[in-house]
């Protein structure tokens, strides 16, 4: 396969996976209003395994599931947790648009947290685009004249703590198997959703159900996309694929719930994914 034909699947594929993980927020804002996050993190984590064990019985790779980095893992595995149950109360009480605002400086915090931690430099145009994307959120979010909520901290703190977490993973994916780094966070959620639910949980109907098992499907699948999608294009190619999702959050935000983007939205989103954008080409560079 040529470089073109290589990048050019790369992309279908992480634009595939990433409208799969609309997929997941749209049916936890579904779900959102009638389910505590530990309820719909657990039936979710609890549909998933099964899948994940079929993955691995298919992996005929070496059987040892002991992780070779067990304090990163640890690490890991907190940091999942906390992001999950803090994205999915973002997901189930903001609009999808602000959302995908806020958790789009993911790449300015990766940046910011891999100077201490991974030893990476940031070059004048990296740090203007940090400056930037910065500047976009307070645009898409107008502080000033929009009532802020716990769901705009919770998404915030969420994506501080996801760019941890991809910070743990760029340090240990060259060492841990891509089962090894599903596994134990899914555990992790599986353990903490299901010590709090019995005092949070609400009977469920049938299609709510279905829709946690629509959402393990649609995530395992999207993460197997990724992974195909990063063997077959460079990060440059991939990461901005992202931004895509923005598109489906402003068809699906007006479509499914009534919701609307405002101009100051459109562009505080648009300076935030440049942004993002210089921060991944930069990066690929310097790799």
């Amino acid at each position: 396969m040529t470089s073109a034909a290589s990048n050019l699947k790369g992309a279908a594929l992480s634009l595939a996976a990433f409208a799969l993980f609309v997929c997941v927020d749209v049916s936890i804002k579904v779900l959102g209003p009638g389910y505590s996050p530990f309820q719909i993190i657990f039936f979710v984590s609890l549909l998933t395994l099964p899948i994940l064990a079929v993955y691995a019985a298919a992996d005929g790779a070496d059987r040892n599931l002991r992780p070779r980095k067990p304090r990163l893992m640890a690490l890991r595995c907190g940091a999942v947790v906390v992001n999950g149950v803090l994205g999915t109360y973002a997901f189930s009480v903001l609009p999808l648009a602000q959302c995908y605002a806020i958790f789009f400086t993911m790449p300015i915090f990766i940046a910011l947290m891999s100077v201490p931690l991974m030893g990476e430099r940031i070059d004048l145009p990296r740090g203007l685009a940090i400056l930037a994307g910065l500047c976009g959120v307070l645009v898409a979010l107008d502080p000033g004249t929009a009532s802020l909520q716990w769901g705009h901290l919770a998404a915030l703190t969420a994506a501080v703590i996801g760019a941890a977490n991809y910070v743990i993973i760029r340090m240990t994916g060259g060492v841990e198997r891509g089962i090894v780094m599903q596994l134990y966070p899914l555990l992790a959620q599986l353990a903490v959703a299901a010590a709090v639910l019995p005092l949070v949980y609400v009977p469920m109907q049938g299609g709510d159900l279905a829709l946690t098992g629509f959402m393990a499907v649609a995530g395992f699948a999207g993460y197997l996309c990724i992974i195909a999608a990063y063997r077959l294009a460079p990060g440059i190619v991939v990461a901005p694929m992202q931004y895509s999702q923005i598109l489906w959050a402003a068809l699906l935000g007006w479509f499914l719930f009534g919701e609307g983007m405002t101009g100051r939205t459109i562009v505080g989103v648009v300076i935030i994914a440049l942004a993002g954008v210089v921060i991944v080409t930069r990066r690929d560079r310097a790799t």
